[in-house]
């Protein structure tokens, strides 16, 4: 084992990681390394992407760029053309983000896994009786990107987003220790909720991105900034913008997690399972 494996070992023993990401001023925490990781100072710049890679697997082989002007822009980063290729199907909805797939399977009528011995419910989750009434054993699927993966989310399936719900909340980590050890993470977080009705089938999948601890913010590309200051309850954004299958729709500014969301009817498509990697573009649910 390497010094670097070594170290590494060490920070994701599961007390001393729990104690690290969440028994901190969580909140103080995001927005010191919002404001950190976008110092352009070259030293600075080397040292922190130094780090960062350090203790989290990176692969920027296919990334648009190979030099970054920040850390910042390092999380944030584009692929090049072609690296995500997205399935065409038009009865496949495709996953929207690079991901390792969580707790999925059917709600048990509006109530779903966080991890074991911890549930949570869809009215908690999208603060709206009548969507979450919905997805009433719908079909989830929870997609967690780590803090090394590709951080830009994308339409799966031709669409159009009719609203935008933004929830704000605390940024507990969302990794498996925290997932064992906090009650309803979910609902506690920060979050967006995206209705998108799909264009050919009129169906509406909601995908929920979550925020969490050293997230500075989730970014949509279609509507206002979402981390607005004072606000205290959710607030829908109205919108109209249509997207194309595999079309960016907006980013997070670290790793965190995508909630997807379909109604009674969607199957799961082969492969895609607790534990398994799933790329942005592929197959993960199949429509009625």
């Amino acid at each position: 084992m390497t010094a670097r494996s070594r170290l590494a070992a060490v920070f994701q023993q599961e007390d001393l990681n729990f104690l690290l990401t969440n028994r901190i001023p969580r909140r103080l925490a995001t927005r010191f390394v919002g404001w950190f990781s976008r110092i352009e100072q070259p030293l600075v710049r080397r040292l922190s992407i130094g780090v960062w890679r350090l203790f989290a697997d990176v692969d920027l082989s296919d990334a648009r760029r190979t030099s970054f002007r920040s850390l910042h822009d390092c999380f944030t980063r584009e692929l090049e053309p072609g690296a995500r290729p997205v399935d065409p199907d038009p009865a496949v909805l495709v996953s929207p983000c690079d991901g390792i797939v969580g707790a999925s399977g059917r709600a048990d009528g509006t109530t779903l896994i966080q991890a074991k011995g911890f549930l949570y419910t869809l009215e908690e989750l999208l603060v709206d009786p009548a969507l979450a009434d919905r997805y009433r054993h719908g079909r989830y699927v929870t997609l967690r990107l780590t803090a090394g993966m590709y951080h830009r989310f994308h339409a799966p399936h031709d669409c159009r987003v009719e609203q935008v719900t933004h929830v704000p909340g605390d940024a507990w980590n969302v990794n498996p220790t925290a997932l064992r050890r906090v009650p309803r993470l979910y609902c506690k977080n920060e979050r967006a909720i995206l209705g998108t009705r799909l264009a050919a089938s009129g169906h509406i999948v909601t995908l929920v991105p979550v925020a969490a601890v050293l997230v500075a913010g989730i970014r949509l590309h279609f509507v206002d900034v979402l981390r607005q200051p004072g606000r205290r309850a959710p607030g829908a954004i109205p919108c109209d913008t249509s997207f194309r299958k595999g079309e960016e729709m907006g980013w997070f500014e670290h790793g965190s997690t995508i909630i997807v969301l379909a109604p009674d009817g969607f199957e799961p498509c082969e492969g895609v399972r607790e534990r398994s990697v799933i790329r942005m573009g592929q197959p993960l649910l199949r429509l009625p």
